[in-house]
């Protein structure tokens, strides 16, 4: 009997010890040619410089993904009705293009409409409220392409919505987006605002309006729809895109300000320092997330893409190296950890429309507007535009996501404790 025991014994320490000592990942250093950035957005844009020396690039030290499982194919996933991808081309415009896209798909699952807004009306309209935050401050606001999710929502309640037929941002002749030299312009006026001390707010609005006209065309203030007649954006919003701001909430996981409470994400691309992101432990992050995209309510997410297990170009897909830190190891602390020390930022907004599982593992698929998920693969692949995440790259560097708040209602109560 006694034998019998400490074989079980025995048995139970080696599982244990298996089960928490995966073999391990090797990592590998790659040097990465030109891809669909260089090779089709950049030559895509008018008086690109065909003949410009590529930079040479350095080697990046990534995670191996030979012999392990990723999935291949978007077919294998479980998808909730979205547009397809579309390019954000040369821009920092990732959170209109996510939220945007998100909205969309809401838009589908309550009235069965099949609406493509437009990404660059919320864009336009937003570089007018920093103007407007730049005068007003004093010049003490962060000036960047970059914003949150939830800036989206925060356009919405104020000047509506319109769709992408009656204003895309391009002008004719153009293929992609091209910020660049726009975005530029604008900061040198603010920042000769800010020297000259030239605090006229509607001068300053008003020039900031005229650079936006000249790159990226002016918004009309009514449009007209054939057969339904004439909207502004407000009536737009209400009547035929028939969403209502109020019902999206930002969910956010950290450990730096209170649980259950509304809080301050704190990154330089919240630059009105907005307050309102609903604040809860790790856990029941990931299972909102999930109950989300299993009742077919899809999400827009955001987080960080720069780690060693984030490898657009070999697998569209995310994951976690053991040799980053093991599955098991993987809590509000560590995650804490890499928001504090500055290894996970706030520098990227994607889609979340499906999810498949796998002996007990969950992958998510992501929606994507950057040029690192045309990378992979030609136009035309079924997995052009999207990504494969694995739960743990969510768990550990996923800050926060927008979602509607039906499926917060059971943890919204807390929140007024």
């Amino acid at each position: 009997m006694k034998r019998h025991l400490l074989l079980q014994s025995f048995i139970l320490v080696i599982a244990t010890a298996i089960a928490q000592n995966p073999t391990s990942n090797k990592g590998m250093f790659k040097v990465y040619e030109p891809g669909y950035y260089q090779n089709s957005i950049l030559k895509g844009i008018e008086k690109y410089e065909n003949a410009q020396t590529p930079v040479k690039q350095e080697a990046t030290f990534k995670l191996d993904p030979k012999g392990i499982f990723i999935p291949t194919d978007k077919s294998y996933f479980k998808t909730s009705w979205h547009q397809q991808p579309v390019s954000q081309g040369n821009t920092n415009t990732c959170w209109s293009y996510c939220a945007t896209s998100m909205l969309e798909s809401e838009i589908y699952r309550l009235s069965r409409q099949e609406i493509k807004l437009s990404e660059m009306f919320t864009v336009y309209c937003e570089y007018i409220e920093r103007a407007q935050q730049f005068v007003r401050t004093r010049g003490k606001i962060e000036i960047g392409e970059g914003s949150e999710m939830n800036a989206v929502i925060k356009i919405m309640k104020k000047y509506g919505a319109m769709p992408n037929s009656v204003y895309s941002g391009l002008l004719p002749g153009q293929e992609f987006h091209s910020h660049d030299k726009m975005f530029k312009e604008i900061k040198a006026f603010l920042e000769s605002v800010k020297t000259r001390n030239a605090w006229d707010e509607t001068t300053v609005v008003n020039t900031v309006k005229s650079i936006l006209n000249y790159y990226i065309g002016e918004p009309p203030a009514v449009f007209n729809l054939k057969g339904k007649g004439d909207f502004t954006p407000k009536q737009y919003l209400a009547k035929v895109a028939k969403i209502n701001p109020d019902d999206y909430v930002d969910v956010l996981s950290y450990m730096q300000k209170p649980y259950w409470k509304q809080v301050e994400f704190q990154v330089p691309d919240n630059w009105w320092k907005d307050a309102s992101y609903y604040n809860i432990p790790l856990d029941d992050y990931m299972k909102i997330l999930k109950k989300a995209i299993k009742a077919g309510i899809t999400v827009s997410i955001a987080g960080d893409v720069s780690e060693a297990g984030f490898l657009p170009r070999e697998a569209n897909a995310a994951l976690v190296p053991t040799f980053d830190i093991p599955s098991l190891s993987i809590d509000e602390n560590a995650r804490q950890f890499r928001f504090s020390n500055g290894t996970t930022t706030d520098d990227h907004g994607m889609h979340v429309v499906g999810f498949m599982e796998r002996e007990g593992t969950t992958w998510y698929l992501l929606k994507d507007s950057g040029a690192g998920s045309r990378t992979g693969g030609p136009e035309g692949n079924i997995n052009f535009g999207y990504y494969f995440f694995h739960e743990d790259y969510i768990k550990l560097k996923m800050m926060t996501f927008l979602v509607n708040k039906e499926v917060m209602k059971d943890l919204l109560p807390k929140f007024s404790l």
